[in-house]
């Protein structure tokens, strides 16, 4: 089946333009909108694959309307378009739980290359956002950073099969778990680390050597 792919930008000739772009690789958009509650409201109805999310929407922002979509499906995965890669928005993208980041001006190189990654389940960052991850590995945790000593055995195991990209039915086989208990486990560990979102857990893992900086790059973030 081919994947089905949701697109939010308030401009029409934009549309048009990523439309073109992604049914040449035989994809499906099954539908449009064009401004933020219009896609909160069509992810719900349509269900698509991924959404594809411009941060500057009219009535409810793209980061706004992407935290609304992951609270009724946290499994949703949107793909963040922009025109700024500033520090703030880089940090608020994070924070949304977007799984994808592209530079509006990147768009016809990366968001073919994005929405593959997020087909097999991993996550792709502009480079801003690679190196800002780079940067916060290299530099260790922040001031509210919670330490891991907290997290029991089986959860710092569930932390870096996350961070690695495995769904949580891949997680449950290699654990030899149940795809609830696996889920109850990612949900204890992020109220336990006051964390909200995939890419932050991610972040968590690199400044506590959970994970390895080319396993943890492999998941965010993809040059292929």
């Amino acid at each position: 089946m081919a994947l089905r792919i949701l697109l939010a930008d308030d401009h029409e000739i934009v549309r048009n333009g990523l439309k073109a772009l992604l049914v040449s690789r035989e994809w499906t958009v099954c539908g449009e909108a064009a401004d933020g509650w219009e896609a909160v409201t069509k992810t719900q109805q349509l269900k698509p694959d991924i959404v594809v999310m411009d941060i500057a929407m009219p009535n409810l922002n793209g980061l706004l309307a992407t935290r609304r979509i992951l609270q009724d499906n946290p499994a949703q995965k949107v793909v963040i378009l922009s025109v700024n890669d500033s520090d703030q928005v880089v940090d608020e993208v994070l924070a949304a739980g977007a799984r994808g980041y592209v530079m509006k001006t990147d768009a016809a190189r990366d968001l073919v290359v994005a929405i593959k990654e997020l087909q097999r389940n991993k996550m792709f960052f502009t480079s801003k956002v690679a190196n800002r991850i780079l940067n916060v590995y290299l530099h260790g945790r922040s001031e509210n950073s919670k330490d891991h000593d907290s997290l029991t055995e089986r959860e710092q195991e569930i932390v870096q099969l996350t961070a690695e990209g495995k769904s949580s039915k891949e997680a449950a086989t290699i654990l030899n778990l149940s795809v609830k208990t696996v889920g109850t486990h990612r949900s204890n560990v992020m109220r336990k680390l006051g964390v909200h979102s995939l890419p932050q857990l991610v972040l968590y893992a690199l400044r506590h050597n959970i994970v390895h900086l080319a396993v943890a790059t492999d998941a965010t973030h993809s040059t292929r």
